[in-house]
């Protein structure tokens, strides 16, 4: 499902598009936002990418977006965005209060992450923080240079002196590097069964063998831990492919 909506002739109005695979949730953001006067939704879209071609075409000023979606993930339609410097603010809106995500979120060039537990009014006035200049997460308004800052104790930046070095040594098999590597990208176990050609109970095998090996509980710390190390840099990803 897409949708443009038609456009007022009101140029202050913050344009919105709306990205999200549930129809009831989609609809509630949709009548939450259009309450608010200096507010104009110019699309909606079911999936990563309807989504995608939607901010392409409109050029909106924030995007609203879900991480799990069909096709294409909201942090792979964040990543598209911000490689190909479009105007649109991306702002996640996520059921996870996961804190990779988050990471990998704001690596990948987005201006928001928030969960889907926060209230309307807060979440109108994240977008409106968001249009002023500032990067948002829970409870917090960021400066570029605080985000720089919070990424970089995240990731462990320039607290090793060792990782340089390090980085240049894996414990890992190839085929675990590459499932590692797609965790960076955010995908799930599906995703990434299918992208690697093998099945599900093998990336559950992967998973568990690299978990094992790193001397970590489970899928943040290991994608933490990857970065920490220089292993994995957020590659860039082929405007062609979507």
């Amino acid at each position: 499902m897409i949708m443009e909506c038609s456009s007022s002739q009101n140029q202050e109005k913050i344009t919105i598009v709306i990205i999200d695979d549930h129809p009831l949730f989609r609809q509630g953001v949709e009548d939450i936002l259009r309450l608010e006067e200096d507010f104009e939704i110019v699309g909606i879209a079911s999936s990563g990418q309807e989504g995608l071609s939607l901010i392409r075409k409109l050029s909106p000023q924030i995007g609203v977006t879900d991480v799990n979606l069909p096709d294409l993930n909201g942090l792979m339609v964040v990543r598209y965005a911000t490689q190909e410097h479009l105007p649109t603010r991306m702002i996640l809106l996520t059921a996870y209060d996961d804190m990779v995500q988050k990471v990998l979120a704001f690596l990948s060039g987005a201006w928001g992450y928030c969960t889907k537990d926060i209230q309307p009014i807060d979440f109108v006035e994240k977008i409106r923080v968001v249009m002023s200049g500032y990067y948002i997460f829970s409870d917090e308004n960021l400066t570029s240079e605080e985000l720089r800052n919070w990424l970089a104790w995240q990731t462990g930046e320039g607290q090793n002196q060792q990782a340089e070095n390090l980085a240049q040594i894996s414990p890992l098999s190839p085929r675990e590097m590459e499932v590692l590597s797609l965790l960076t990208l955010g995908q799930s176990n599906k995703e990434i069964a299918r992208q690697m050609g093998i099945s599900y109970q093998t990336v559950k095998n992967h998973l568990a063998s690299l978990f094992r090996k790193l001397g970590v509980e489970d899928r943040t710390q290991a994608v933490l831990y990857a970065l920490r190390m220089g292993w994995n840099r957020m590659p860039a990803v082929k405007s062609e492919d979507y």
